[in-house]
């Protein structure tokens, strides 16, 4: 099936050339007003961009197909990936290729800041020979603050060090022992301002880092600090900026991000302020660095559409989990248990618990349980369901959802139990890995016995007498229904027991009341799996 893929920004042709070799087409529509990129969306399969598209939730809406945006570099602020998680669109990144670009951009950024050099150029070009207006700061044993301490941050610190650089950081999870082993002494935010000469950012944008450079922040700053921002427009309040400019709180700043692009009227003072280096938003504008997001984000695309395993989800912890391979035969069994609970329950589910027994189920017990809440809610919901969106259905459904670690089974060494509860009743099925990629049903309620987890399955209780079998395979004969396999489950001799069978083909509606009817055979289910 060929798969088309709507690119919006200027990306480098390897990215063309690598659907091609993929057999999917590109669709390169640069620069359209929102109305042809509805038209180009609604036929779409793939979304590629940069940073020049805003994908808000009405073009998401209006992309009835569309199963992964790509955005080629680091930053997502551009995306609705509320709306796109809602969709069950995945939405994906390429988290490590401009990460050496944008980190030696920076360091260029912090030079040009300490030694003036693009106002001592621009004076020279003048015909000016004016050494005294240009005296620069040297970057030895100061002291450099790194608000955010990712792949970026880190490149940064590590440059730096090497320009003799005491070097803080501030990074809410960064856990202190590793930031120890890169040389970095994790501080709060208030220390960074306090205690840093040169203060660079490198945080994503969002609610908690929007405006986190403000006028407060700057009041608490050492008089003379020097301000960097080549991660995202919006984190440094540009008005409050310029004002400490004006009355010398900072020394100079350093901008290639803004909060508007290109930067409007209003910015022009900031820009043009003699104490700041202002460049165009290139920080990852190099060849070797639009080669490798477009690469990266291009690879993980077609992964996506092929239905392999990604790395660099945004949205989606599950898929990142998915991508183990240990795991991989677990989610394909974690996926059947909630399609074949969700069949047998039949009615609106109020509770779902998920107990994982042994070493790889305990290890992905969330993305196991997310795999069973996909199976499930595909048995009643009429849209996409994916490890995605599956969450986030469940809890617009009201479904309390929990997943539980348990101790090994004496009989299986891996084991996953599915047990949802309805307003009339409580269904529980088993299932574990035979082999390195059988998933078999083992339990069903109180039963155990053992059938694959695949194909037409027909699930009946009766009791445990002479003959039952028989019957059933009358019934099942007559109407030309082969039988694949069977498994007989019972708790004790003469009680219930429970039988499934796999057949090949579904069964008739009447056959199966044909079967219901039969003395001695109650709880007739046929499901799919």
């Amino acid at each position: 099936m060929s798969h088309t893929i709507l690119i919006t920004d200027a990306v480098d042709p390897v990215c063309m050339e690598m659907l091609r070799e993929a057999g999917m087409e590109a669709d390169v529509q640069l620069k359209q007003p929102p109305e042809v990129l509805r038209r180009h969306a609604a036929r779409a399969d793939g979304w590629i961009i940069r940073s020049g598209t805003r994908i808000g939730a009405d073009l998401i809406e209006a992309a009835e197909n569309l199963k992964v945006i790509g955005r080629a570099g680091v930053g997502v602020d551009n995306i609705d990936v509320e709306a796109a998680t809602r969709r069950g669109i995945l939405v994906i990144n390429a988290p490590d290729g401009n990460t050496i670009s944008t980190a030696e951009h920076t360091v260029a950024m912090l030079l040009a800041l300490a030694r003036r050099i693009p106002q001592a150029n621009a004076s020279l070009r003048e015909g000016k020979w004016d050494r005294k207006s240009f005296q620069g700061s040297e970057l030895y044993e100061k002291t450099l603050g790194i608000v955010g301490v990712g792949k970026i941050g880190r490149a940064v610190a590590e440059r730096m060090q090497g320009f003799g650089m005491t070097v803080l950081g501030y990074d809410p999870v960064l856990a202190p022992e590793v930031a120890g082993r890169l040389g970095i002494t994790l501080v709060s935010l208030d220390e960074i301002f306090e205690k840093s000469d040169f203060i660079t950012f490198h945080t994503p944008l969002n609610e908690a880092t929007r405006g986190m450079l403000d006028a407060g922040a700057l009041a608490r700053c050492k008089r003379g600090v020097y301000i960097v921002n080549c991660a995202r427009g919006g984190i440094v309040d540009e008005a409050a900026l310029l004002a400490a400019l004006e009355d010398g709180q900072v020394a100079g700043a350093a901008l290639d991000v803004y909060s508007q692009e290109p930067p409007p009227p209003a910015l022009a003072g900031l820009i043009a302020h003699p104490r700041v280096v202002a460049t165009p938003h290139i920080a990852a504008s190099t060849e070797e660095a639009q080669q490798k997001v477009a690469r990266q984000v291009t690879e993980q695309v077609i992964r996506a559409l092929r239905g392999e395993p990604v790395t660099s989800a945004v949205n989606a912890m599950a898929i990142r989990m998915a991508a183990h391979q240990e795991v991989q035969p677990y989610l394909r069994l974690a996926e059947k248990l909630g399609l074949i609970a969700g069949q047998l329950a039949a009615a609106h589910l109020n509770r779902v618990v998920v107990r994982c027994h042994g070493d790889v189920p305990q290890r992905y017990a969330e993305v196991l349980k997310i795999a069973v809440l996909k199976g499930l809610l595909s048995c009643s919901q009429s849209g996409p369901v994916n490890l995605i969106n599956a969450p986030v259905l469940a809890g617009e459904l009201g479904l309390d959802v929990v997943a539980e670690v348990r101790s090994g089974r004496d009989s299986f060494t891996n084991l996953i139990e599915v047990a949802v509860e309805t307003d009339r009743t409580r269904r529980e099925v088993a299932g574990a890995i035979f082999g390195a990629d059988d998933p078999r049903l083992v339990r069903v309620d109180a039963f155990w016995f053992e059938v694959r987890a695949e194909g037409w399955l027909l699930f009946y209780r009766n009791v445990d007498r002479p003959g039952m079998l028989a019957s059933v395979g009358g019934a099942l004969a007559e109407a030309g229904i082969n039988i694949g396999a069977l498994a007989l489950g019972r708790t004790g001799k003469g009680a219930m027991a429970l039988t499934a069978i796999s057949v090949d083909e579904a069964v008739p509606p009447e056959v199966l009341r044909r079967i219901a009817a039969l003395e001695g055979v109650e709880d007739v289910h046929l499901i799919y799996v």
